[in-house]
């Protein structure tokens, strides 16, 4: 997928940063859009279905966490990639943020350079977790087809719960997945016995692929990366 068919959403009560932001995507080729307010930007993203939303925290009425909350339960908005901007660095908001459905925070203020760096990371990272039945990362082959994994030519025997949820974490490398997230989607409705049934599974599989690939992020999930 090309720069020019990718369509970023930038929604910020602060108009300059709107024109800011929105002048050094579209520099790149992106096609962007721009909402002043939550509401607003609820209304453009429903139409537009965005590939991307960079979405302020702090605005009045709605906020970013309402706002993408929202964006999350709309239909055709599955796979939109929402990253928060925010000046704030407080580990509660973050927190929040996440378990909303967020995909990466971006703080202000930010360089271009490193802005567009992030984005095109961002997008990639959502366009190989849809593309590839199998993903190849790091000496690690994940067959999601096959429910095979192959670490440095060598196949592993994974249940099929780590598999699961060795597969959902690098399906978005760098993406952090709240434990609630990883709970609804690898066990679903079955019981479980909360939180250390993943740590479990967490600990069983860095036994078997190493302990660089997946990362504890404090307070809040685990991510993949390689």
């Amino acid at each position: 997928m090309t720069t020019f068919s990718h369509k970023i959403l930038i929604v910020d009560d602060e108009l300059d940063i709107l024109e800011f932001l929105s002048y050094n995507l579209k520099k790149e080729g992106y096609q962007v859009f721009t909402a002043a307010s939550g509401d607003e930007g609820i209304r453009i993203a429903k139409k537009e279905l965005p590939h991307l939303v960079l979405l302020d925290v702090m605005m009045p009425g709605l906020d970013g966490i309402e706002v993408c909350r929202e964006l999350r339960t709309s239909p055709g908005m599955d796979d939109v990639i929402i990253a928060f901007l925010t000046a704030r660095s407080e580990d509660y908001s973050h927190i929040a943020g996440f378990d909303a459905g967020a995909d990466d925070y971006i703080n202000k203020p930010i360089k271009p350079r490193v802005l567009i760096s992030r984005i095109k990371a961002l997008l990639r990272r959502n366009q190989t977790g849809k593309d590839n039945a199998s993903l190849d990362m790091g000496g690690l082959r994940i067959d999601r087809e096959s429910y095979l994994v192959i670490k440095d030519g060598v196949e592993l025997s994974l249940p099929r719960k780590e598999f699961e949820l060795l597969s959902l974490l690098a399906s978005k490398p760098g993406k952090v997945f709240a434990r609630e997230e990883i709970l609804n989607r690898v066990w679903g409705e079955e019981v479980v016995v909360g939180d250390r049934t993943i740590d479990v599974h967490i600990r069983k599989l860095r036994e078997k692929i190493g302990e660089d690939f997946i990362k504890t992020v404090k307070g809040v999930g685990y991510k993949f990366e390689f």
